[in-house]
């Protein structure tokens, strides 16, 4: 019998400030790895820029950040921007990003996310039943060989959209987020997690006594679970024997292992400022064109604050 494979969205909070090559390398590295252990399909990436109020210095305002972030994802088919942390009031904590998260998905899906000390099996679509018109569905031939069906969903009336994309089925459906799934679809079970992506800073930054509310961080190990890519030879295991909550749910730490240090992994936003502020051409090395055009003409990082 074959071993059902728990399907995984990675979520990735932070400035992206600006996002780099090496922040789009974290999801790709990470969803190869994760496919490799034979336990898990990876089917979407979302990227939640921090919002203006969380007082970097030198943070550019979320509007730049969004836009920069859109571009660096446009010829991806399973990274999405997700607006919503920036669109809040004030700052939201990490923890509270991924609950938001969890609970759209809810909603656009119909399906209960697990997490890893419960697992679920729920339903997430179907077909229409005979006496019920489709919602929003197109019906594709076999031999197009779709390589994502995207469900989409209204984040809320003035927050746009989302997309969680999922593996190769017959056809792919536009689901309302408001539509009554129950009534139109019949059901497909399949279990369903959202993982935090992170660098080993953030690892690192969890044992950093008072910067992180234990109870946030029993949700996001605990409940959620992570997934780290290593930067500049980290020692994970070390930074993991420092934190009882992060040794109590070491099970929960996926480490993307590489024999092999990728140069994209050394590439940080703060390396990218220092050359877009002193001119120098190794910056096509660290950001997209696209996003290094956009820089230019906002006139961005131009002074050294940050």
């Amino acid at each position: 019998m074959t071993e059902t494979k728990t399907h995984v969205i990675l979520l990735s909070c932070g400035s992206f400030n600006p996002i780099t090559k090496g922040h789009i390398h974290m999801f790709e590295k990470a969803r190869e790895y994760l496919h490799k252990t034979g336990r898990f399909i990876v089917i979407g990436g979302i990227i939640s820029p921090v919002h203006d109020s969380y007082g970097k210095p030198g943070l550019v305002p979320s509007r730049h950040r969004l836009t920069m972030c859109q571009l660096a994802v446009q010829s991806s088919d399973w990274i999405r921007v997700d607006p919503w942390e920036c669109y809040q009031d004030t700052w939201q904590t990490t923890c509270s990003v991924l609950e938001h998260h969890r609970d759209l998905m809810k909603r656009v899906t119909g399906c209960i996310l697990s997490n890893v000390n419960t697992p679920s099996t729920t339903p997430v679509i179907g077909q229409p039943q005979n006496q019920t018109p489709p919602i929003y569905q197109n019906h594709n031939n076999m031999n197009h060989k779709p390589t994502a069906i995207k469900l989409w969903g209204k984040v809320s009336e003035s927050l746009g959209k989302i997309c969680c994309v999922r593996p190769q089925i017959e056809r792919f459906t536009f689901v309302d987020e408001n539509a009554n799934l129950g009534t139109a679809m019949r059901y497909e079970e399949i279990e369903l997690r959202i993982l935090l992506l992170c660098g080993s800073d953030l690892l690192d930054s969890f044992c950093i006594p008072g910067l992180w509310k234990d109870s946030d961080m029993e949700v996001i190990v605990g409940d959620f679970g992570i997934v780290v890519v290593p930067r500049d030879g980290a020692d994970t295991e070390r930074i993991m024997n420092h934190s009882s909550i992060l040794r109590k749910y070491k099970d929960n730490i996926t480490v993307v292992n590489d024999a092999v240090t990728h140069p994209m992994s050394i590439v940080s936003s703060t390396k990218s400022r220092l050359a877009l502020q002193h001119g120098d051409g190794h910056v096509v090395d660290y950001l997209s064109q696209p996003v290094i055009d956009y820089i230019l003409q906002s006139q961005l990082y131009i002074n050294a604050s940050g």
